[in-house]
């Protein structure tokens, strides 16, 4: 008879990081500052609506360049040698030894206009251009730090894909375009789900990068503000991260619901 293990750590460690906290998220969004039920909260979603329009679009934008950059990255990968695989891996993910906030003070450095990008096109007789505090340089900051997320799940699913199979398809007369078209992309989509899933949820609620990159808040940097800032109210914060959750929940469901018409499709 095989021994159970015990549930108590895990039960223990979700009621105190992950139910607790989501229940006062859902107390403080409604009620006022006596602890009395109301509604009046839903106010300030009105009021930081176009913030959060903003923050989804950049989280769109983000999330698809990321895709257009991975997936070539990952069909590059996968046809390495396995010890050149472990190297563009650990290459992939040196920059996330580093310090989140380190990493985009250097994107400002280099993003300034007599930073790096700037002086290299003053050389070559060009600008300079103006790409600190600007939407680009959110977009860039959002891709430089989430694409590894968006890499590595693409690159998990398409190294497992047998060889025999693509050998068989070139072997029925597919050519590579085709091969990749038929065989690798509906087998690799597993992976890119995973992949638009765990960059579009960080990015739709990072902060600091907005802040830093593009001299403005997005919603994660307009929650920050409510819980911390010089005049924190818990009850806008706290309606603002409901409503963000709820968006991020809804975004992850219909991803996995493409994901779950592709397993069929394929099966």
């Amino acid at each position: 008879m095989k021994s159970k293990k015990p549930l108590f750590p895990y039960i223990l460690w979700m009621a105190l990081f992950v139910v607790i906290p989501l229940g006062m998220v859902v107390y403080y969004s409604f009620t006022d500052e006596s602890g009395s039920f109301t509604l009046s909260n839903f106010r300030f979603i009105s009021q930081n609506f176009s913030t959060i329009l903003d923050s989804l679009e950049t989280a769109v934008v983000s999330t698809a360049v990321c895709l257009v950059l991975a997936y070539p990255l990952s069909l590059i990968m996968m046809n390495l040698s396995v010890k050149r695989q472990r190297m563009m891996n650990i290459l992939i993910m040196l920059p996330m030894w580093m310090n989140f906030i380190l990493r985009i003070c250097s994107w400002q450095i280099i993003l300034e206009n007599n930073g790096i990008l700037n002086q290299i096109f003053g050389i070559l007789g060009f600008g300079p251009y103006q790409m600190l505090n600007t939407t680009g340089a959110v977009v860039v900051g959002t891709v430089y730090n989430f694409l590894p997320f968006m890499v590595l799940p693409i690159y998990s699913v398409m190294s497992k894909i047998s060889k025999p199979v693509l050998e068989a398809s070139r072997d029925l007369g597919c050519n590579y375009f085709q091969m990749l078209r038929r065989v690798i992309f509906p087998l690799s989509i597993p992976g890119v789900i995973s992949g638009i899933t765990m960059v579009f949820v960080p990015a739709a609620s990072t902060f600091i990068i907005s802040r830093r990159l593009g001299n403005y808040n997005l919603i994660g940097d307009t929650i920050e503000q409510y819980y911390v800032g010089t005049a924190p109210d818990m009850h806008a914060g706290s309606i603002l991260s409901l409503v963000l959750m709820i968006v991020i929940l809804i975004s992850m469901a219909i991803m996995n619901h493409f994901d779950d018409a592709e397993d069929v499709v394929i099966m």
